[in-house]
């Protein structure tokens, strides 16, 4: 029944973008130290951009601390200008066998912006949602037409996709509620 297959693949379409939101907020820096916060710093090994994760392991040994080892220490040098140039608003240290990025606890002021990121990353994903609903029920209404199926179904497949479309817009409030807790907390 197309009806169904039409619910299915806006539920898809859904679950992707609080995925992609849930991605996104992961990578926001808060007060604490996490590996995530490299995740998009490119190292130039040996003349191709290479994520930084390839070119050595990378730890958190406390709250406030990230440590990369190199695998090869001649990467030391390109580590640290590529974190510099990443423009995260941290300083790494090398002292020629590891770097350590020492993460400063934020101000309140920095705290409220990256709040404020936070939601627009939210209000993205919650738009994508809704432009997912829309797309669903104009599918449901030109299969009407040309399946012709009733008019009772088509209202049911709308039905169904806006109870998606409110479980998922609650789904990004919680990751968005759970991550502006996170970087409001010390």
């Amino acid at each position: 029944m197309p009806v169904k297959n039409i619910v299915e693949n806006a539920g898809g379409h859904m679950q992707k973008a609080v995925e992609h939101v849930q991605q996104q907020l992961s990578k926001v820096r808060t007060g604490r130290a996490s590996t995530s916060l490299l995740e998009n710093v490119k190292v130039d090994y040996y003349g191709s951009p290479t994520p930084i994760s390839q070119v050595g392991g990378i730890s958190t040994p406390d709250a406030r601390s990230i440590l990369i080892q190199p695998w090869d220490r001649t990467t030391l040098g390109s580590i640290e200008k590529a974190i510099l140039a990443s423009n995260l608003g941290i300083t790494p240290q090398n002292d020629g066998q590891v770097i350590r990025i020492s993460v400063p606890p934020l101000t309140e002021e920095r705290r409220k912006e990256i709040v404020k990121q936070c939601k627009k990353f939210a209000e993205d994903a919650k738009l994508a949602v809704r432009n997912t609903r829309r797309d669903a029920n104009e599918e449901l209404k030109v299969a009407e037409k040309k399946e012709h199926f009733s008019e009772d179904d088509r209202k049911r497949g709308e039905d169904e996709i806006q109870k998606l479309t409110d479980k998922y817009v609650k789904d990004i409030d919680q990751v968005l509620a759970a991550k502006e807790e996170e970087v409001m907390e010390d």
